[in-house]
């Protein structure tokens, strides 16, 4: 049966043999008489052999097993662990070999040596290694959903933790760090084999999974005050200003200094006040929104002929950097260099203390994520039978439509970890057996199941059901309520449209779409409704005649339309701005945009 073979995605001829043809090409291949890179895969439906040896293909290392034996005995391992071999060997010897997703088509591949049978080709090194290194840290992950399970590495990549050792070094844009970062109790092998105890990204918390007062519907988390007094999820978010002097055509530069009254652009003697002689801020000093951290001046943007007579030729424009809308903090450093160019730089890093608030986003190592929805003072908070406190409250209705049985596994680990004081390995498909961490909670003095008799806080009384309690790796994400919370009444304008400007940074405004109309319109609510679709609303003159714009004369105080001169019947209409600004450019592209106006009564 004659074949296609194609290489890269082009056809390079046809085979009579397709399957002994592909087997010959793995077996030159594990020989290294081919690269090791190319993969091939025969396609039986179609009849086709497709070899790949192109770039940014995934690919991963299997073992190779011939007659249900895999090819990587004892005596190997003894020579790896001796030096006497490395992993570039074995790749040689065609005793591991690297499979892309489509010659994993044509593969049977066994979990563990057990499996093994004449059919399979394949060997996994180890379960986890199909998972990718941040899935590779959540704990029992073999026990969640996969949609889950890819959450749940996502989420650890936006926890907070300690970045580097060096951050005071550093000048970084926008990083955050956690002041008491702990190693989980909790952990795979993953962890040690990135050195995770070098960079944690989370800390150990009481968990009891329970409702309270509504307060954590819809995955919101409730904290007990005392824990966050302790430390809990606290951090430290960085934030540089940097300015250049730059050198422009002509000899004009920039100058980092307090700007002087003359400077056209000029702020307020109160913006400059933490500024020193120097133009810049010093360390320790507490900012907040509109204040100056570098004094700057730069020489005016257009220059004409008739400027270099003229005797305001020499006046600058400011061009100080100053903290934006919503940002406050302490100077932390001030670093003072030069650029590539021989331009004096200087760069000056602002610290703000982030205290866990409510709105702020907290996540396990599950794509269990929420906000915190209440702050509960420690008398109030619920306490079990021992006088264990919890220092967070996750609720219930989140773990049945998510699958997340791993979440709860993670629990009753982390409780038998802190009480037997060791770590407890979590790696996927080799973790610890749950019977066996049920059988140690419960020669701990616990119950097996992790439950305990509970008492409300505030009355002192038994609850009628058994409470599941347990300690577990709670991350902080970088998602705070400081950086998104955002409000505006009147503020600053777009030039062209005369509409709000956009973004929190410039103090925007908040759009309302389609659907917020609906809403508004739902309650009847039509002044707000008018209110927030008249944001850039302007009075325009327009001429019934010709149903052009006029002009208005605000010296005279009269209107005239300058293409009907005397015949013209002037009437005062309000339109929104942009669509003024949409008439104007149907005028520039020679389009007549004639206004029809008719009474409203």
């Amino acid at each position: 049966m004659v074949a296609d073979v194609f290489l890269n995605g082009k056809f390079i001829g046809q085979v009579d043999n397709p399957k002994e043809f592909v087997e010959q090409i793995k077996e030159e291949r594990r020989k290294s008489e081919l690269p090791e890179e190319l993969n091939i895969f025969y396609d039986e439906r179609v009849n086709e052999i497709h070899m790949e040896s192109s770039k940014g293909r995934l690919r991963r290392p299997l073992i190779v097993v011939k007659d249900g034996k895999p090819l990587l005995t004892q005596k190997h391992i003894e020579m790896i662990a001796n030096n006497e071999l490395k992993w570039s060997d074995l790749v040689k010897q065609g005793i591991i070999e690297y499979l892309d997703a489509s010659e994993e088509e044509n593969a049977l591949i066994a979990f563990s040596k057990e499996e093994l049978t004449p059919e399979h080709t394949h060997l996994e090194i180890d379960p986890v290694a199909m998972l990718s290194l941040v899935t590779a840290l959540v704990p029992f992950a073999n026990y969640t959903q996969s949609a889950r399970l890819n959450i749940g590495s996502k989420n650890q990549k936006q926890a907070l933790g300690v970045y580097v050792s060096n951050y005071p070094l550093r000048v970084d844009m926008d990083v955050n760090l956690l002041h008491y970062a702990q190693r989980p109790i909790v952990k795979t092998i993953a962890h040690d084999l990135i050195d995770y105890d070098k960079h944690p990204a989370g800390q150990n918390v009481v968990v009891a999974v329970m409702s309270y007062k509504g307060f954590n519907m819809e995955d919101a988390i409730i904290i007990n005050r005392r824990s966050i007094d302790f430390g809990f999820g606290r951090s430290t978010y960085f934030r540089p200003a940097t300015s250049e002097e730059l050198r422009y055509p002509g000899g004009l530069r920039d100058e980092i200094c307090i700007p002087d009254k003359e400077v056209r652009g000029y702020r307020t003697e109160e913006d400059y006040k933490y500024l020193e002689k120097d133009g810049i801020i010093y360390p320790g000093a507490k900012v907040s929104e509109g204040d100056v951290v570098i004094g700057k001046t730069s020489p005016p943007r257009f220059l004409n002929g008739l400027d270099r007579f003229s005797l305001t030729s020499g006046v600058k424009r400011e061009s100080s950097v100053a903290l934006k809308h919503g940002e406050k903090g302490v100077v932390d450093s001030v670093i003072i260099t030069e650029t590539q160019e021989g331009n004096k730089l200087v760069q000056v890093r602002i610290r703000d203390t982030r205290i866990p608030e409510l709105g702020d986003k907290f996540t396990s190592r599950h794509g269990q994520k929420g906000v915190l929805g209440l702050i509960v003072d420690p008398a109030d908070m619920p306490f079990t039978a021992s006088g264990i406190v919890p220092d967070l409250i996750f609720s219930p209705h989140s773990i049945p439509s998510r699958m997340t049985v791993a979440h709860l596994i993670e629990l009753l680990a982390g409780k038998v970890g802190a009480l037997a004081g060791r770590y407890v390995d979590a790696t996927a498909f080799s973790s610890e057996k749950e019977e066996d961490l049920r059988k140690e909670l419960l020669s701990l003095g616990f119950r097996d199941n992790g439950t305990e008799t509970m008492y409300n806080g505030e009355t002192g009384e038994m609850y009628k059901v058994k409470i599941f309690v347990g300690d577990m790796y709670y991350l902080r994400l970088k998602h705070m309520v400081a950086n998104k919370i955002h409000a505006r009444a009147r503020g600053p304008i777009q030039l062209l449209t005369r509409q709000p400007t956009e973004g929190r940074a410039n103090e925007g405004g908040l759009r309302l779409g389609e659907m917020e109309k609906d809403t508004f319109v739902a309650h009847g609510t039509s002044l707000l409704l008018q209110e927030r679709f008249s944001s850039d609303s302007v009075v325009v003159p327009v001429c019934e005649n010709c149903g052009m714009l006029a002009v208005y004369d605000h010296y005279k105080n009269e209107a005239f339309c300058p293409v009907c001169g005397d015949k013209a019947k002037i009437s005062f209409i309000e339109v929104s701005y942009a669509f003024k600004l949409l008439m104007d450019e149907l005028k520039s592209m020679g389009v007549y945009p004639k206004l029809i106006l008719k009474t409203k009564y």
